[in-house]
């Protein structure tokens, strides 16, 4: 544990990011990104307690899940109507986005500025839209 993190505090644990497949989101967010596979369970011959996070210490996680129903099909990329509903927090605005786009990610737009922070919108290969983000310090 983190000397800065207190296992007492709420916080968010994790979300869950519907994918095709397990393979296809350890690809990417492990493959791709560089993020590290906090746990890795078989539930049953189908579905696996899959956790995910880009730091190993005081991170939210991602909880891979892999769609079954048709309905969590159509969702996949689609979890937050088109808007941008995940952000990347960097601490090294410039080498993240030079390295995420040497590595392939798609990037909608160039780096911006805004009153909040520096920050580029990108896409996973499976639609859903991030920001990459360095907040200004407060």
């Amino acid at each position: 544990m983190h000397p800065d993190c207190d296992k007492t505090m709420r916080h968010f644990y994790a979300f869950s990011l519907l994918v095709p497949s397990y393979q296809a989101g350890l690809d990417f967010y492990v493959g791709v990104l560089g993020f590290s596979v906090m746990e890795d369970h078989r539930i049953n011959a189908y579905k696996r307690w899959l956790v995910i996070a880009p730091e190993t210490e005081c991170t939210t996680n991602i909880i891979l899940a892999k769609a079954t129903t048709e309905a969590q099909i159509s969702a996949i990329g689609q979890q937050t109507g088109g808007r941008v509903g995940f952000f990347l927090n960097s601490d090294n605005f410039d080498a993240d986005y030079a390295a995420m786009r040497a590595a392939g990610v798609l990037f909608e737009q160039a780096p911006r500025e805004e009153s909040y922070g520096r920050v580029a919108v990108w896409q996973d290969p499976f639609g859903n839209r991030w920001d990459l983000l360095q907040r200004n310090k407060a």
